[in-house]
């Protein structure tokens, strides 16, 4: 079902966008939301993926919603054959958050996929506001025209107070300080307070969101063996995803990944990524680095978040860290990158061409707090040569 034909002015502005699901109820769910958003035009809906590839070679969207489980031609095997049969249209993966799920999804984004939506389970649907928001905003951030951001799943499931979940494990840093929740540090933008450090980065720390999966891998893939610094990344996702992104980076290159966890000691050489629902932060005492997580209230709607994550690394490392924003929607890392250069770090951050949504270093470029902007194939070389020395 398409937009009504008195709207057919004004959909040659929006973003057109086909669905693909074989559910009935999640189809019929998501076709509504779309036709009903002022910025989204429907132009289609198919049942499996061979109906998909068919209406996407006829109809060129823009967008298109392709679910993961189907019977005939599932998400998987209909992705590369969407990719070329519409080459101009952007996928987002409708995953339910089941291991399975998460491996197709990380899977999905390495072939081609921009982003994911986390489905419900089927019996849970109707109620589904968090999808329908997460849906609609990840569409819009993705449309090739400015769409105004709309609110992200976060809004409707903000904590108002911390959560005390989180227990150091046995034999792990035992007296870490009273979880507090993340306050940004303003600054000039473009000013640094301290002269930009020389040193090695005790501290190497990457944010990065829509688009980041794919791109930590291109990343850490060119890291070498002898790094010799922690690698600290804050990737949005949500739990089980986190864990298997990790096991995906763990086999991407030299250096062995996992999640991180609460008050384990960082060691040179070592990834560690932030698990989902959880904000990933440093300490430093004599022993060095260790991690703590938390639970405070989302950062920029977001848990794990990179502004957090950057603000600790300042706040341990000073200016003897290295950060890194890749390609993401919103802003978040912006005010953590502020504050980690103003102490004397480096910021580096990815450019709007080889970024899936120049949202996240985009902001940090428009503020003046990027020492490099470089394509994504030039941003591993150019964390190994910082890190052994080079400026």
């Amino acid at each position: 079902m398409t937009q009504p034909a008195s709207n057919s002015a004004s959909a040659s502005a929006m973003a057109r966008v086909l669905v693909i699901d074989d559910s009935a109820v999640a189809r019929g769910l998501m076709t509504r939301w779309i036709e009903e958003d002022n910025d989204l035009n429907l132009v289609g809906a198919a049942v499996d993926g061979e109906q998909g590839v068919s209406k996407a070679a006829e109809l060129q969207p823009d967008l298109i919603v392709l679910d993961v489980e189907m019977p005939r031609m599932d998400g998987l095997a209909a992705l590369p054959l969407l990719l070329k049969a519409a080459p101009h249209c952007r996928i987002v993966m409708a995953s339910t958050l089941t291991r399975r799920g998460g491996e197709v999804t990380i899977r999905a984004l390495s072939m081609g996929a921009a982003d994911y939506a986390s489905k419900p389970q089927a019996g849970r649907l109707a109620g589904a506001e968090e999808f329908r928001l997460d849906l609609l905003g990840k569409l819009k951030a993705l449309a090739p025209r400015p769409i105004p951001p709309v609110p992200t799943e976060s809004d409707v499931r903000t904590p108002t107070t911390p959560s005390a979940r989180v227990k150091t494990p046995a034999g792990k840093n035992a007296s870490a300080p009273p979880r507090k929740a993340f306050h940004p540090v303003a600054a000039p933008p473009g000013e640094r307070k301290r002269p930009r450090s020389k040193a090695p980065p005790e501290l190497i720390v990457i944010g990065s969101s829509t688009g980041g999966p794919q791109a930590l891998r291109d990343v850490v893939s060119a890291f070498p063996a002898d790094i010799k610094a922690p690698v600290l990344i804050a990737q949005h996702m949500p739990a089980l995803f986190t864990k298997i992104l990790a096991e995906h980076l763990d086999r991407a290159g030299a250096l062995s990944c996992k999640e991180a966890e609460d008050g384990e000691r960082l060691q040179a050489g070592m990834i560690y990524l932030a698990p989902g629902d959880f904000h990933f932060t440093v300490r430093k005492d004599a022993g060095g680095f260790y991690a703590v997580l938390d639970q405070t209230p989302p950062v920029n709607f977001c848990r794990p978040a990179v502004d957090p994550l950057f603000q600790s690394v300042c706040e341990s490392a000073g200016g003897t860290a290295l950060g890194i924003i890749m390609t993401g929607m919103g802003h978040d890392g912006r005010e953590g990158a502020r504050a980690l250069r103003n102490a004397g770090g480096t910021i580096l951050a990815q450019d709007e061409k080889t970024s899936i949504v120049w949202g996240m270093p985009g902001a940090v470029a428009e503020a003046g707090l990027a020492d490099e902007i470089l394509p994504l194939a030039d941003i591993g070389p150019g964390i190994v040569r910082r890190a052994k020395g080079g400026i």
